[in-house]
């Protein structure tokens, strides 16, 4: 009974806490962590000691395959080699540093112990990473690196810590060395990939989403045993397992699975990410006693946690100012994938350690010396970087001018996306049309793509004041049609004339309409530049190309058609051909498309405030 009131306080102070770090602007993790410490000192909860198999069996696979799931395969591929250079080359170099360092400052401890702490501090966190990644607001490049180095690298510095622990008992050859990281990477990934072919075959073959998550849930741990069991990484093979089960998962699950495992997992996500650094905290005060109760003193703990910890942080700045050198002067091909410096700055900041570091120290043999000294700086190194960095990261951010996310430039994405895609079903739609289908029905689904896509672009203008968008009365309105609705469901299962089954399918059924009907808001760029298609995204389209930036108006902010005819309009589009001005797709009358179909003019550019993207009507395509 003492374990389950531990479990429920901890859930509720875990939600408690970051939910009101959350409303008053604060960083959970760095919130939690305080409010461990403060709790580990409270007498009610005594001594709570971390048991390292909870940590590296129980929550490391679910929280590196949460993360796995939510990363762009692409993206990693795109970034294998600064990943690589990170995840394999950053950890080894800080374990020789920080393991020369704790051996000179450290009485007492072999060099072979020294590179054991230095393994357990290397790896920044996945965890930490995403969580103050996301937090700051950094640009999503940047998040994508951090986030798969910090996949990686746990699997290099448990085979490092593994050679060092080893070496601590007897002798260890360089072969070895080689050897056991030959088999633990080349097993992870080996094991990973026969464990998302295994698991595809049967999602494959699943049609019920409670069965498809329950899959799901199991499947850090299809790929972790076995991949533990032949002394491979199983933390490589989890996160193969995740990017390549992800990458698939259009192919192999229904919607509906897909959207029950994705809210699933941000349930779990959030849980595991959040205890794990409320149990960081809750781990100081046993540390500290362990350190007392072997004589070191105060002043010899302050300062072999302040090198280390120092040690670490300026390790990484080296190595990734030193790589970032090498690119801006190595070949073409390695200044293709150069950094500039801001990001260099920003990603040799973003060090943060979490709870792999506090349960790898976990795992050092009772016979080396000075051992609660080496738990306690694992610990000092963690919330010091926590602190340190975590805190200091949105000002570095601000300060180095890195953009982060712009809600108005997603949109314009996601609107472009929307519109080809729209249109794609449209032209499928005509072509699987046959005679005998209801004319009616055609037009219904014709007239839900054309108002998906309207939807879409609505968003990025910014409409009349005194004129609500199509799309915003549409959800006020069908609003109050599903309260009305909900209401007679409800006085039917108040009365008992209907069986419940049946209540609560039509209650889902209100339910998933509602949660479909996003609210409409006016979407405001994160900068005051012009939201334009980013150079990436426009394409060889010959008519933008060949199109001006811009053109004089012949009226002044007004389609004057929508005058003359009394209708009004949502948004305005310009003619980048003759200068004539007309209402959106999203407005009654559609000037602007009535206008190309009358005169062929290719290219036509927002009028709205702020905007600079253009559309081609011929190509359909943005730019």
């Amino acid at each position: 009974m003492h374990i389950a009131v531990q479990i429920v306080a901890l859930v509720v102070v875990v939600a408690a806490v970051a939910g009101l770090a959350e409303r008053v602007g604060a960083s959970p993790p760095l919130i939690l962590v305080g409010v461990g410490v403060i709790g580990s000192y409270v007498p009610m909860f005594g001594e709570i000691h971390l048991d390292p198999d909870l940590v590296l069996i129980g929550l490391i696979p679910p929280l590196l395959y949460a993360a796995a799931i939510e990363m762009s395969l692409l993206d990693f591929r795109r970034n294998k080699q600064a990943i690589l250079l990170l995840s394999v080359g950053l950890v080894a170099f800080t374990t020789v540093v920080v393991g020369y360092a704790a051996a000179l400052i450290i009485p007492g401890i072999s060099l072979a112990a020294a590179f054991a702490i230095g393994a357990v501090v290397a790896p920044p966190d996945a965890v930490a990473a995403s969580a103050v990644g996301r937090r700051v607001g950094m640009p999503r490049p940047i998040v994508s690196l951090l986030e798969g180095e910090s996949l990686i690298n746990d699997a290099t510095a448990l085979v490092a810590l593994d050679t060092a622990v080893a070496a601590v008992t007897h002798h260890v050859t360089t072969g070895k060395v080689v050897e056991d990281f030959m088999l633990a990477a080349g097993g992870g990934v080996l094991v990973g990939l026969l464990a998302a072919t295994v698991l595809a075959v049967v999602r494959k073959r699943i049609d019920e989403p409670v069965l498809d998550t329950t899959l799901s849930f199991v499947a850090p741990y299809v790929a972790f045993l076995p991949a533990q069991a032949i002394h491979a990484s199983g933390v490589l093979a989890v996160v193969i397992t995740g990017l390549a089960l992800s990458h698939n998962a259009p192919k192999l699950q229904s919607a509906t699975s897909r959207i029950s495992e994705t809210v699933n997992w941000q349930a779990i996500r959030f849980l595991l990410e959040n205890s794990v650094f409320l149990l960081i905290g809750l781990q100081l005060r046993s540390l500290v006693n362990g350190v007392a109760d072997s004589g070191i003193s105060a002043g010899r703990t302050l300062l072999a946690g302040g090198v280390i910890l120092l040690t670490v942080i300026l390790a990484r700045v080296v190595w990734v100012f030193a790589i970032t050198g090498l690119w801006h002067v190595g070949t073409a091909a390695m200044r293709e994938n150069k950094w500039s410096w801001p990001t260099a700055a920003v990603v040799s900041w973003s060090g943060m350690r979490g709870v792999v570091t506090l349960a790898a120290v976990f795992l050092l043999p009772t016979s080396i010396p000075q051992l609660a000294l080496l738990k306690l700086v694992a610990f000092f190194v963690v919330a010091g970087t926590l602190v340190m960095q975590g805190l200091s990261l949105p000002t570095l951010v601000r300060r180095l001018q890195l953009a982060g996310p712009d809600a108005a430039d997603d949109a314009l994405q996601a609107a472009t996306l929307i519109e080809q895609a729209s249109r794609a079903g449209l032209r499928r739609l005509e072509e699987v049309l046959s005679p005998q289908d209801p004319v009616e029905v055609a037009e219904q689904l014709r007239q839900r793509a054309i108002s998906r896509s309207n939807q879409a672009w609505e968003r990025l203008g910014r409409a009349e004041e005194e004129l609500e968008p199509p799309s915003a009365v549409y959800r006020r309105l069908r609003l109050q049609m599903l309260e009305a609705e909900r209401d007679v469901i409800l006085r039917a299962r108040d009365s008992g004339t209907v069986d419940f089954p049946v209540l609560r399918t039509a209650m889902a059924a209100i339910d998933s309409e509602e949660s479909l009907l996003d609210p409409l808001e006016s979407i405001e760029s994160a900068d005051d530049r012009e939201l334009t298609t980013r150079t990436n995204i426009a394409n060889d389209c010959t008519h933008l190309r060949d199109a001006p930036s811009d053109a004089v108006a012949l009226s002044d902010g007004v389609c004057e058609d929508c005058l003359l005819e009394g209708t009004t309009w949502v948004h305005l589009r310009i003619c980048l051909t003759c200068g004539n001005i007309g209402c959106c797709d999203s407005s009654v009358a559609r000037h602007a498309t009535r206008h190309f179909h009358q005169t062929q003019h290719p290219v036509m550019r927002s009028a709205e405030p702020g905007e600079g993207w253009r559309w081609c009507y011929v190509d359909e395509r943005v730019g």
